[in-house]
Protein backbone atom coordinates (compact mmCIF):
# COMPACT_ATOMS: atom_id res chain seq x y z
CA UNK A 1 0.00 0.00 0.00
CA UNK A 2 2.66 2.24 0.57
CA UNK A 3 3.61 1.81 -3.00
CA UNK A 4 0.58 2.99 -4.46
CA UNK A 5 0.36 5.91 -2.14
CA UNK A 6 3.29 6.76 -3.65
CA UNK A 7 2.31 6.66 -6.99
CA UNK A 8 -0.52 8.19 -6.26
CA UNK A 9 1.57 11.51 -5.52
CA UNK A 10 3.91 11.86 -8.43
CA UNK A 11 0.79 11.55 -10.73
CA UNK A 12 -0.74 14.51 -8.77
CA UNK A 13 1.79 16.59 -9.58
CA UNK A 14 1.94 15.82 -13.33
CA UNK A 15 -1.60 16.11 -13.60
CA UNK A 16 -0.91 19.96 -12.05
CA UNK A 17 1.76 20.57 -15.20
CA UNK A 18 -1.02 19.09 -17.56
CA UNK A 19 -3.38 21.75 -16.20
CA UNK A 20 -1.53 24.74 -16.44
CA UNK A 21 -0.78 23.87 -20.28
CA UNK A 22 1.47 25.44 -22.63
CA UNK A 23 2.33 28.71 -22.57
CA UNK A 24 1.45 31.00 -26.32
CA UNK A 25 4.43 32.12 -27.67
CA UNK A 26 5.06 33.64 -31.08
CA UNK A 27 7.58 32.09 -33.30
CA UNK A 28 8.96 35.11 -35.15
CA UNK A 29 12.08 33.23 -37.32
CA UNK A 30 9.97 33.46 -40.23
CA UNK A 31 9.38 37.00 -39.94
CA UNK A 32 13.14 37.89 -39.93
CA UNK A 33 13.75 35.65 -42.33
CA UNK A 34 11.46 37.03 -44.47
CA UNK A 35 12.59 40.75 -43.28
CA UNK A 36 16.04 40.06 -44.14
CA UNK A 37 15.65 38.59 -47.81
CA UNK A 38 13.34 42.08 -48.36
CA UNK A 39 16.53 44.25 -46.25
CA UNK A 40 18.66 42.01 -49.57
CA UNK A 41 16.63 42.63 -52.35
CA UNK A 42 15.95 46.17 -51.58
CA UNK A 43 19.97 46.49 -50.93
CA UNK A 44 20.34 45.05 -54.72
CA UNK A 45 17.75 47.12 -56.35
CA UNK A 46 18.31 50.62 -54.76
CA UNK A 47 21.63 51.28 -56.85
CA UNK A 48 19.92 50.41 -60.01
CA UNK A 49 17.21 52.78 -59.78
CA UNK A 50 18.97 55.51 -59.55
CA UNK A 51 19.70 57.09 -63.22
CA UNK A 52 18.18 54.92 -66.12
CA UNK A 53 19.06 57.14 -68.66
CA UNK A 54 21.92 55.17 -70.84
CA UNK A 55 24.81 57.13 -71.67
CA UNK A 56 28.69 56.30 -72.75
CA UNK A 57 30.35 58.16 -69.63
CA UNK A 58 34.20 59.24 -70.02
CA UNK A 59 36.69 57.55 -68.31
CA UNK A 60 38.87 59.11 -65.65
CA UNK A 61 41.85 58.57 -62.66
CA UNK A 62 38.90 61.60 -60.41
CA UNK A 63 37.94 59.89 -57.16
CA UNK A 64 34.65 59.62 -56.38
CA UNK A 65 33.33 62.72 -53.87
CA UNK A 66 30.46 62.87 -51.37
CA UNK A 67 27.64 64.37 -51.60
CA UNK A 68 25.97 65.29 -48.27
CA UNK A 69 22.42 65.82 -49.60
CA UNK A 70 20.77 63.69 -52.87
CA UNK A 71 22.40 66.21 -55.76
CA UNK A 72 20.28 66.86 -59.19
CA UNK A 73 21.23 65.28 -61.90
CA UNK A 74 21.44 66.30 -65.62
CA UNK A 75 22.29 64.31 -68.02
CA UNK A 76 22.94 65.10 -71.78
CA UNK A 77 23.12 62.34 -74.69
CA UNK A 78 24.89 62.14 -77.54
CA UNK A 79 22.24 63.54 -79.50
CA UNK A 80 21.86 66.53 -77.39
CA UNK A 81 18.84 65.69 -75.56
CA UNK A 82 19.00 66.99 -72.24
CA UNK A 83 17.55 65.70 -68.74
CA UNK A 84 16.66 67.07 -65.48
CA UNK A 85 16.45 64.20 -63.17
CA UNK A 86 14.06 61.58 -65.73
CA UNK A 87 12.39 64.46 -67.44
CA UNK A 88 13.57 65.78 -71.08
CA UNK A 89 13.81 69.52 -70.82
CA UNK A 90 14.99 72.21 -73.05
CA UNK A 91 18.30 73.84 -72.63
CA UNK A 92 16.55 77.38 -72.40
CA UNK A 93 14.45 75.47 -69.80
CA UNK A 94 17.18 74.19 -67.79
CA UNK A 95 17.91 76.56 -65.22
CA UNK A 96 14.15 77.91 -64.40
CA UNK A 97 13.83 74.15 -63.86
CA UNK A 98 16.35 73.56 -61.40
CA UNK A 99 15.81 76.80 -59.40
CA UNK A 100 12.31 75.36 -58.68
CA UNK A 101 13.38 72.03 -57.65
CA UNK A 102 16.05 72.67 -55.34
CA UNK A 103 14.71 74.19 -52.50
CA UNK A 104 17.64 74.28 -50.56
CA UNK A 105 19.08 76.90 -52.32
CA UNK A 106 22.30 77.27 -54.61
CA UNK A 107 24.32 75.10 -52.44
CA UNK A 108 22.24 72.00 -53.78
CA UNK A 109 25.01 69.93 -55.57
CA UNK A 110 24.62 69.14 -59.18
CA UNK A 111 26.00 66.41 -60.94
CA UNK A 112 25.99 66.64 -64.86
CA UNK A 113 26.59 63.68 -66.96
CA UNK A 114 27.52 63.74 -70.48
CA UNK A 115 27.81 60.76 -73.01
CA UNK A 116 31.21 60.34 -74.44
CA UNK A 117 30.22 61.27 -78.09
CA UNK A 118 28.12 64.55 -76.95
CA UNK A 119 29.10 67.35 -78.90
CA UNK A 120 31.16 69.88 -76.64
CA UNK A 121 29.51 73.21 -77.59
CA UNK A 122 26.25 71.49 -76.44
CA UNK A 123 28.16 70.61 -73.05
CA UNK A 124 29.85 73.65 -72.50
CA UNK A 125 26.57 75.68 -73.16
CA UNK A 126 24.82 73.19 -70.44
CA UNK A 127 27.54 73.78 -67.74
CA UNK A 128 27.73 77.94 -68.50
CA UNK A 129 23.85 78.37 -67.93
CA UNK A 130 23.76 76.28 -64.42
CA UNK A 131 26.85 78.12 -63.68
CA UNK A 132 25.85 81.37 -64.64
CA UNK A 133 22.31 80.25 -62.89
CA UNK A 134 23.71 81.09 -59.87
CA UNK A 135 24.64 77.34 -58.61
CA UNK A 136 28.41 76.63 -56.98
CA UNK A 137 28.30 73.10 -56.28
CA UNK A 138 28.72 71.61 -59.72
CA UNK A 139 30.45 68.13 -60.79
CA UNK A 140 30.78 66.57 -64.41
CA UNK A 141 30.30 62.98 -63.47
CA UNK A 142 32.61 60.17 -65.02
CA UNK A 143 33.52 56.20 -65.14
CA UNK A 144 36.45 54.97 -63.76
CA UNK A 145 39.00 53.42 -65.54
CA UNK A 146 39.65 49.63 -65.34
CA UNK A 147 42.57 48.76 -63.65
CA UNK A 148 42.66 52.08 -61.54
CA UNK A 149 41.21 52.24 -57.82
CA UNK A 150 39.23 55.61 -58.19
CA UNK A 151 35.57 56.32 -58.91
CA UNK A 152 33.83 58.57 -60.87
CA UNK A 153 33.33 61.91 -59.34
Amino acid sequence: MAGLGASRGGGGRGRRRARRGRLAEINVTPFVDVMLVLLIVFMVTAPLLTVSIPIELPQTDAKQSSADNEPLAITVQSDGTVYLQETVVTVEELVPRLRAISNEGYDRPIWIRGDRNVDYGVMADVLARVSSGGFTKIQLETDARQGNGGGGG
